[in-house]
């Protein structure tokens, strides 16, 4: 259904926080900027408005799909055979120009056998195509009999900055299968991935992968801190124009304009969609036998509401598929966040999930009625991404309309929008054990052990026996206990909620906190399985 082989080439074992380099081919062009380029009459001349026309008349075709021959040896590369071809660093784009910016390039081939086409756009507004060539690759001695054929295109790239220091050149920022791209802020390793679209992610028909078929990536002046990157989105059912202004830092932020072209009605699509992994956390450890202490990308999924309240939303991997939506009409944000941030929360030294990014959207206009929806998809392995969290429009797309989407991603250690007080920053789950007359033990009943970050408003708890009011509610069973206090050792503010679920399959449980009988703190939603 979701999450795919992308992504899983992408995060295969322990090299998940490094990104493959590949590709390969011989053809002869003239020299651009250092790099073999190439430049056609039809996309001579690069513009904005361009780019929208071409979206918009894809959109009155038919689709047709651009893939490797069924017999182009690439297809049968195996994945070891993949990681062989290298890209060579010396041929990076703009490498010889001292500008802050360069551009590397990956391999068609294995998995990815839909190359595409990446053009150059100079100050002129002059593209020029980047042709597939050997001259940009390392090939292993084993793989003498790829290196002349004609793979067309490439699989993606990645960008490099000066992100973390300003003597060396970090990779930040890769588009790589489909319409999936990543990002990370400084001193951060990769983790969730967005996507251009989702359509039909759940329902009836299976999942649709628009992809992007073309990119047009602007050349930066000296000392510029933005990248500007245009794309082409193609599927059978609705094309799309994107722009991408990436500014690396702490965070990084990409603006994306999106402008989308659908060939059918689309019933469900959608917007900003982000995938990440959640193995376990201290919600369902008993079920791993695992030296960490944690294994995830991302712990939660936070909404800003209109109305200004803060949703949390710890993640789960789930016994069984589980779709959740929440009402935002248009949000004032939402993301997958990281909120560990601590290597004693997951004790891995070589996946170093204490650094992987969070991801918060930020809209930039109005997106209508929606809701923001969360896939959780059960998993055994950490290898698959098993969350995907989304904007989606309350009626779908129309076919004919022009549909557009402005937003601003946040990729750093937390979202712009948090509350200093009052953030949840753990959740964990565990049984009550109940004693019977005859001295067995009966685990029915569930605690719930929700932290607040603390603050000024609560730090008479102490000296108050009853200063926060604990309102907890549930869908199914009963909540039969809540109290609180304040923890001496971190400054949080602890609830307990105790669930009787009876014979429940699964209970929506809501808590919010008040203070003076005002309200204080994040709304914590979550929603229990057996």
């Amino acid at each position: 259904m979701l999450s795919s082989m992308v992504s899983q080439i992408l995060k295969t074992g322990k090299a998940r926080q490094a990104s493959a380099c590949l590709v390969v081919g011989c053809l002869s062009f003239g020299i651009v900027d250092g790099r073999a380029a190439e430049t056609t009459a039809s996309s001579d001349q690069f513009s904005r408005q361009w780019l929208d026309a071409r979206a918009r008349e894809l959109a009155q075709r038919e689709y047709s799909a651009q893939a490797m021959a069924a017999d182009n040896p690439l297809r049968s590369l195996s994945y070891d055979d993949y990681r062989r071809i290298r890209f060579d660093t010396e041929a990076a784009v703009w490498r010889d120009l001292d500008l802050p910016f360069q551009l590397q390039l990956f391999h068609p081939g294995f998995l990815h056998t839909q190359p595409v086409s990446i053009r150059v756009v100079d100050g002129a507004n002059q593209a020029r195509r980047l042709p597939f060539s050997r001259d940009f690759f390392q090939y292993h001695e084993s793989l003498d009999s790829i290196e002349t054929v004609d793979a067309g295109g490439f699989a993606g790239f990645r960008v490099h900055y000066p992100i973390n220091r300003p003597s060396y050149l970090d990779e930040f920022l890769v588009f790589l299968g489909a319409s999936y791209f990543r990002a990370v802020g400084r001193e951060q390793f990769y983790g969730l991935s967005a996507r251009g679209l989702a359509v039909n992610t759940i329902g009836p028909g299976g999942e649709e992968f628009p992809r992007f078929t073309d990119f047009w990536v602007e050349k930066p002046t000296d000392g510029s801190t933005e990248l500007v990157i245009h794309a082409l989105m193609d599927s059978p059912s609705i094309t799309g124009a994107f722009q991408f202004r990436a500014e690396p830092g702490a965070p990084t932020l990409v603006e994306v304009d999106a402008r989308l072209y659908p060939r059918v009605d689309i019933e469900r699509v959608g917007i900003a969609p982000l995938t990440s992994m959640f193995l376990f956390d201290a919600t369902n450890r008993d079920r791993f036998d695992d030296f960490r202490s944690a294994v995830h990308d991302s712990d939660g999924l936070q909404i800003l509401q209109g109305n200004g309240e803060t949703v949390w939303r710890p993640l789960s991997n789930p016994l069984a598929l589980q779709v959740s939506s929440f009402a935002a009409g248009t949000p004032a944000g939402f993301g997958l966040q990281q909120r560990h941030q601590e290597f004693i929360h997951f004790n891995d030294d070589e996946a170093r999930y204490d650094k992987r990014p969070s991801l918060w959207i930020e809209p930039l206009d109005d997106w209508g009625e929606g809701r923001v929806v969360l896939v959780e998809i059960p998993s055994a392995e950490e290898t698959n991404d098993n969350i995907v969290a989304y904007w989606q429009p309350e009626n779908g797309m129309e076919a004919g309309q022009a549909h557009r989407y402005h937003y601003r991603m946040h990729w750093g250690k937390g979202a712009p929008r948090s509350p200093r007080q009052g953030m949840i920053t753990n959740t964990a789950i565990g049984a009550v054990p109940l004693y019977t007359t005859d001295g067995a033990v009966s685990a029915n009943e569930r605690l719930f052990v929700i932290d607040f970050s603390g603050g000024d408003r609560i730090d008479n708890v102490t000296s108050d026996p009853d200063p926060v009011r604990i309102d907890a509610t549930t869908s199914a069973g009963s909540i039969t206990d809540v109290s609180g206090a304040l923890v001496e050792a971190t400054g949080d503010y602890r609830a307990y909620i105790k669930l009787n679920p009876g014979d429940a399959k699964l209970a929506e449980l809501r808590v919010t906190l008040e203070v003076d009988g005002q309200p204080w703190g994040e709304t914590w939603l979550y929603r229990w399985t057996p």
